[in-house]
């Protein structure tokens, strides 16, 4: 088996949005598009999600919820929010998607060779909270493998990453008192859904444990890699993950149209090397993708592209701090440190 792994199915395509919604099945279709034609699909180890069960999804979610997204779909279709349709497919497609996370997890946890895998997935998780969608997700997918990886395999430590352009609130609720989850979440701010400023740190048990970066409109590729740099690195070095999961939102690229950042394809591929460094130095590498937001076509599908030809890269990332970050961005994230200092002794 091949060390790089893609999960992906055509069953995704058939949770339908309506017309004119961002969230469309034509994201993944332009990902694949650009993957087969850089031949990296021949490069992967081509991944078939299964569904997640009932009882998988309910680690994270409550019955109520679950049976209400059933309900909807078995009914013809509604709307979990403003945002967020759901249509007779959506409640099997949302189990599928989760499952294609729990498959990249399984498939690493028990395959000695394979290292990353990238879940292309849709609907999107991370805005999920245990109780309701919203903000086009239906289950959070990434939650869902997180406490998988704890009950199915005994795994003590996990790292969350985030990088998405909206902040993950959905996912920081559901291990807001879990000293066993790290969630490092970077995020423009303000912005939808208005949470993840930097005193979010977690609760009880958990504190210390949320760490949030909220970042100003018009971050660069500079700004990301001085906060991840200088701020998850140092944690992660630290905190020691067994195994490390992100959430690849695209949504903070320079195209996107819902969003207000600068970053460049390129630059999503240097933040994978950053995680991916992560994973080398403290998981034995273990590394999981699931996609999350991104709505510029083109954009996704480069962004996308860039992330396989690090994780397919087998040798040493690039100098990653030039140029130097806008004195913002440095100023945030000196905010942020001063936070998370009073928890991690290597920041």
């Amino acid at each position: 088996m091949k060390s790089t792994g893609l999960v992906y199915h055509d069953s995704y395509l058939r949770h339908y949005t309506g017309r004119g919604h961002p969230e469309r099945a034509e994201r993944l279709l332009a990902i694949m598009k650009k993957l087969d034609a850089e031949g990296i699909t021949r490069s992967v180890e081509l991944l078939s999600p299964l569904k997640a069960s009932r009882e998988q999804i309910g680690y994270v979610h409550q019955g109520a919820y679950i049976s209400k997204v059933e309900v909807m779909s078995a009914r013809g279709g509604g709307m979990l929010d403003a945002d967020t349709p759901i249509c007779p497919d959506s409640f099997e497609i949302a189990l599928l998607a989760a499952g294609g996370v729990l498959k990249a997890v399984d498939t690493i946890m028990e395959e000695p060779t394979m290292k990353h895998i990238f879940a292309l997935i849709r609907p999107p998780g991370h805005h999920a909270t245990p109780s309701r969608g919203m903000g086009f997700c239906i289950f959070n997918n990434i939650a869902i493998a997180a406490e998988h990886l704890k009950r199915e395999y005994g795994i003590k430590r996990i790292l969350i990453a985030d990088w998405d352009v909206h902040h993950g609130n959905g996912t920081q609720e559901a291990f807001l008192n879990d000293p066993s989850v790290l969630y490092f979440s970077l995020h423009q701010y303000p912005y939808y859904p208005g949470t993840g400023w930097l005193t979010e740190v977690g609760k009880g048990a958990g504190e210390g444990y949320t760490i949030n970066v909220p970042l100003p409109a018009g971050t660069d590729d500079a700004g990301y890699l001085y906060a991840l740099n200088n701020l998850l690195v140092p944690v992660a070095r630290e905190f020691k993950p067994e195994f490390v999961l992100l959430s690849a939102g695209f949504d903070p690229h320079i195209d996107d149209p819902l969003a207000s950042m600068k970053v460049t394809s390129h630059g999503f591929g240097l933040f994978t090397d950053v995680i991916k460094e992560i994973a080398a130095e403290n998981s034995n590498g273990r590394f999981v993708m699931a996609l999350e937001g991104g709505y510029n076509l083109s954009a996704i599908a480069e962004s996308a592209s860039a992330v396989f030809h690090s994780l397919l890269s087998e040798t040493e990332a690039e100098h990653r701090e030039a140029p130097t970050p806008a004195e913002v961005v440095k100023s945030r994230v000196e905010e942020v440190r001063e936070v998370v200092s009073r928890y991690w002794s290597m920041i």
